[in-house]
């Protein structure tokens, strides 16, 4: 049984000579319909097999941790200022949380992310004078 798929066919459209300005109305248009068939094979037991279209499947991008790491340079409220100003999504309890683990353990997880959002908060705290690395998520 043939199938009706839409599909564009245009036409070859040329527009009018200079002179001559040809309203929308009169303006040739592109046509559509095209008649495509599907044929299901046969398998040897006679039962009728349908062929599927193979769908890519895409990857989830990998993800890295930005990681503050201790330094006894900076004060406490430099820190949290700092990773309120680079990382906008940080509340402010949030980045006093990372800054007492970083001080407390010595490396703070300050935000997980695509690669491109992670290098260029790890660039902005060192910017501020804060050390800090990346690293994939595990």
């Amino acid at each position: 049984m043939p199938v009706l798929l839409p599909t564009v066919s245009l036409q070859a459209l040329t527009p009018p000579p200079m002179g001559l300005r040809a309203s929308l109305a009169e303006r040739p248009v592109a046509t559509i319909a095209t008649v495509a068939t599907e044929t299901p094979g046969r398998s040897p037991g006679g039962a009728a097999v349908i062929e599927k279209e193979t769908q890519q499947v895409r990857k989830p991008a990998p993800r890295y941790r930005v990681l503050l790491h201790n330094d006894p340079v900076n004060t406490m409220e430099y820190v949290v200022m700092t990773l309120r100003q680079v990382v906008p999504s940080l509340s402010e309890q949030d980045a006093i949380a990372v800054m007492l683990e970083a001080h407390n353990t010595g490396v703070g997880l300050v935000i997980v992310c695509d690669i491109e959002p992670a290098e260029f908060y790890s660039e902005s705290l060192k910017a501020k004078g804060l050390s800090s690395t990346i690293e994939p998520e595990s």
